[in-house]
């Protein structure tokens, strides 16, 4: 075992470290992260205008008329499918902020306009009578704005900042005299480094246009969207996924963190797509999305935890681990786990590994299985806080389906089962230090009091 930790402490750890702290890295999940309020705000509007409850669709259509459902709608459209674009800017601000040396909020929405300018302002428009397609100008498609676009505003969100970054850190910027107001001063410091950063996106435009790929939107997306989404989007790649996860967290560093931000706008993406499909009454196309993750295969957070609180709240010996199982249930039923991660603990713990690692991989595929074979209703992209308990979230996220539920009172109880036999053997190693402890003390005790009666 300490041949092993000496390995992983020697060349594994620093990777990873590097990995967690990386600018770009962080910037990027931090900058995707601005989209979960909108996202969540949305989501509530969609359950009110798809409330699984017979006969409320009748009800509601009756008190507001026919279009009341496409009205109530708005906000859905308004957060979900902008999400490249907040993106775009939060990324680019995020980026600039960890630098300290450039104005993040300039650095923002000069990435957002580099990403307005990299989209074909014209869409092609079939006229529902029928007759030939027609190329209107003018106008910007909703869907390079929305979760299609999410791979160039990241690209364009990291190189904008480096480039304004660049030209500014060599002082190519216009200063202003003092006395002038600083939100104009630093307007006209834009100026250079947003040229050049215009300036660079255009001739990247112009070259791609030169292409068959014909956009830097399709270009992307063909070069590394559609890769990605088969690896992040499918069984083994989510396998592989919940493997880094569990042994990322078991080294003490947050594995979500890393590897969720490469995984995260594949599933984002597929997401949306899910969304459409269920507005429209469309079979959803995806199973493995963010939903996926964090309602099916996290119950009690990263590692399928809940199983394990249970237990030590209802049979463990142990009186350190029965307080250590109230003090995390709160936060477990909540899917938070870090209390029990750094608490029992599971970082570098040889007796709870192979549950932690192993009970994700079994969910993934009991899920996959029962919703690929249509047990199970697909998540149909209704996003939901990751803290919202099980039944609840299950039954919400598919759309009014009581079979997600039912899977995730299955996949819990699968976590007992993977995890019994190792809290069995856990709780006994602290059940006979307590008592070897105790003994400890009371054999220290009786003397003292033998001395002090004579």
């Amino acid at each position: 075992m300490s041949v092993s930790k000496s390995i992983i402490e020697k060349y594994v750890l620093p990777t990873a470290l590097k990995i967690a702290g990386q600018k770009h890295v962080l910037s990027v999940r931090d900058g995707i992260i601005l989209n979960m309020p909108f996202m969540l705000i949305g989501s509530f509007f969609l359950i009110f205008a798809y409330l699984p409850v017979p006969g409320y669709g009748q009800m509601m259509t009756n008190l507001f008329g026919p279009t009341w459902q496409e009205k109530v709608l708005y906000p859905v459209k308004a957060t979900y499918d902008i999400m490249a674009l907040i993106s775009a800017f939060g990324i680019a601000y995020r980026l600039a902020e960890k630098y300290r040396t450039i104005d993040p909020l300039t650095a923002g929405a000069v990435s957002l306009v580099a990403f307005v300018m990299t989209i074909p302002q014209h869409i092609m428009f079939t006229p529902a009578a029928g007759g030939a397609a027609q190329l209107v100008k003018g106008v910007m498609p909703m869907g390079q704005i929305g979760s299609q676009g999410l791979f160039v505003a990241i690209i364009i969100a990291l190189l904008s900042t480096e480039i304004y970054r660049f030209i500014h850190n060599r002082n190519l910027v216009i200063r202003m005299p003092e006395g002038v107001p600083p939100a104009v001063a630093k307007s006209f410091l834009a100026l250079i480094p947003g040229f050049c950063v215009l300036a660079v996106v255009l001739a990247l435009r112009l070259l791609v246009e030169a292409t068959p790929f014909g956009d830097i939107n399709t270009m992307i997306t063909d070069l590394v969207g559609i890769p990605m989404s088969h690896v992040g989007g499918s069984l083994p790649g989510m396998i592989i996924s919940v493997l880094l996860i569990g042994i990322l967290w078991m080294l003490g560093l947050h594995g979500d963190t890393i590897v969720l931000v490469f995984i995260r706008p594949v599933w984002l993406s597929n997401m949306s797509e899910n969304l459409e499909a269920f507005q429209n009454g469309l079979p959803i196309p995806h199973i493995i999305t963010q939903q996926f993750y964090d309602l099916w295969i996290a119950p009690g957070g990263t590692g399928a935890l809940l199983g394990l609180v249970i237990f030590m709240l209802i049979r463990s010996r142990s009186a350190q681990m029965k307080q250590l199982g109230k003090i995390a249930a709160p936060g477990s039923l909540f899917n938070i786990s870090e209390p029990m991660v750094f608490g029992i603990p599971i970082v570098m713990n040889p007796y709870l590994v192979v549950p932690f690692i192993l009970t994700p991989v079994v969910l993934v595929i009991v899920s996959y299985i029962a919703m690929t074979t249509g047990l199970v209703a697909k998540p149909a992209g209704i996003a939901l806080p990751f803290t919202t308990p099980i039944v609840v979230s299950g039954y919400l996220a598919t759309g009014g389906h009581i079979s997600g539920s039912i899977l995730q009172i299955v996949n819990l109880g699968i976590s007992l089962v993977m995890y019994y036999p190792f809290f069995r053997i856990w709780d006994n190693l602290k059940y006979r230090e307590e008592q070897a402890s105790k003994s400890q003390k009371e054999a220290t005790v009786t003397p003292v009091t033998e001395q002090i009666t004579s």
